[in-house]
């Protein structure tokens, strides 16, 4: 089936994108779980519900040898000394790659591979991180005012969020501290099996 040539017009200051195929936004309540301090999770939550990220996409479709792209919206802000994050995810077909983009604002991308290796790249205008197949990845914002990616991948990815949870969590935390941000070791992270590792190495094609 032949698609159709498109055009998208990107709003660096909001994330908003023209002729867009899809939307969502996670607020406080839906990141239950995901922060340390569950005492100022709950101080904040009871305050509001506030939308902490959106994600506007284009996805002309999911066949392989396409591309999915889009933006995402993150306010800044904290829970306790924690920045605010998103989700993360591995892809569902875990080689498939990702890149970001910074259009605005101060971000740091959080990687973790499937032994646990970490790496921390920082996200500003005009910056690109190559995210490989094969790696966790989670968005935080660092800065003072909102953050705005934009993205791309192969549309066949899919997405596992489950994967991070089932180890407690990332092996490191971004925390706030005189320097700006610091990552501090997470104590209940579970590393994984050779058995978890394996199955995530053979979903790659």
């Amino acid at each position: 089936m032949l698609i159709t040539p498109s055009l998208h017009h990107l709003s660096p200051a909001s994330g908003a994108l023209s002729a867009r195929t899809g939307r969502y936004e996670k607020r406080l309540s839906d990141l239950a779980g995901l922060y340390a301090d569950d005492t100022a999770f709950s101080t904040v939550l009871a305050g509001g519900d506030p939308v902490v990220y959106a994600v506007e996409e284009v996805r002309p479709s999911s066949r392989a040898g396409d591309i999915a792209f889009g933006t995402t919206w993150m306010q800044p802000g904290r829970i306790g000394a924690e920045y605010f994050m998103t989700r993360g995810h591995i892809h569902a077909i875990a080689d498939r790659p990702e890149t970001y983009r910074g259009e605005t604002g101060h971000g740091l991308m959080v990687m973790e591979d499937s032994d646990g290796r970490v790496e921390l790249l920082e996200i500003t205008p005009g910056a690109t991180v190559y995210v490989p197949g094969f790696w966790i990845h989670r968005s935080v914002n660092i800065g003072a005012g909102p953050l705005v990616m934009t993205w791309a991948y192969p549309a066949d990815s899919g997405q596992d969020y489950g994967i991070i949870a089932r180890s407690n969590g990332m092996a490191v935390r971004i925390m706030a501290d005189a320097d700006g941000w610091r990552a501090v070791p997470n104590p209940a992270y579970r590393p994984r099996s050779p058995a978890e590792i394996a199955a995530i190495h053979a979903t790659g094609e």
